[in-house]
């Protein structure tokens, strides 16, 4: 029986956005992941949801209706609240992204945005406030994934992939058997909004399966009119 964890044990995540597409997405994403995820789509309505409850890591977007993310970060600061502030923003230039740091977050990531980069993102912030959930090496069937490294090794042998090629086999291996369609890989791998055909996750998997010697019968499996799903089988640990 799989035991779930308490929700006082899991890792409290605020996110402040205003955007309810984006918010949507990081919520469902974030909770499957096991995170107790709260929303806010205001800036004040954040500060407030920080002055009730503490919470282990802030998304702030930049762009809010009311006050904008550098104050709301601010305002973190000045009260001496020590939460660790990942920014989002489709702003790029270099001067804003020392704005945001400037301002007190511990990170910055800029839309659009692949799922597994902004969790990458989240275990690193984590990891260096001392919040970060258990980041063990993953294996299944002779392939080790290091997360914490980004290293890939298959029967000792040391495995170079693409980052996209890493993302899709994380989530693979963190989720065996869960049958993955190519939209939410998609999604989850190269970000909410990409612009491509979900072929491109077609030739990703491809390239994997080829990097991994990975046959018949596979570990990463076809179903057909769906999508895709890990199978580690017996070798899993």
């Amino acid at each position: 029986m799989i035991m779930m964890a308490k929700r006082e044990d899991r890792t409290k995540v605020l996110i402040i956005e205003d955007d309810p597409v984006i918010t949507e997405f990081l919520s469902t994403g974030l909770r499957y992941e096991g995170y107790d995820v709260t929303g806010k789509d205001n800036g004040r309505a954040g500060l407030e949801a920080l002055k009730r409850e503490a919470f282990d890591l802030v998304i702030l977007d930049i762009m809010l209706p009311d006050i904008d993310g550098f104050e709301v970060c601010r305002r973190i600061r000045a009260k001496a609240i020590e939460v660790p502030i990942l920014m989002l923003t489709v702003k790029k230039d270099i001067s804003d992204r020392v704005m945001g740091l400037d301002s007190g977050a511990d990170d910055y990531l800029t839309k659009p945005f692949s799922f597994e980069e902004l969790l990458a993102r989240m275990r690193a912030i984590l990891r260096r406030s001392g919040k970060a959930r258990e980041n063990s090496k993953l294996h299944a069937a002779g392939v080790v994934l290091d997360p914490a490294t980004r290293r890939v090794s298959l029967h000792g042998r040391g495995v170079e992939l693409t980052p996209t090629e890493f993302g899709l086999l994380e989530l693979f291996m963190r989720h065996p058997y869960r049958v993955f369609t190519r939209d939410t890989l998609l999604n989850r791998v190269l970000g909410y909004d990409f612009d491509g055909g979900t072929n491109i996750i077609d030739v990703h998997i491809s390239h994997l399966r080829n990097k991994l010697g990975d046959r018949p019968p596979r570990l990463i499996r076809t179903v057909y009119g769906v999508g895709y799903a890990f199978h580690p089988g017996d070798d899993a640990s």
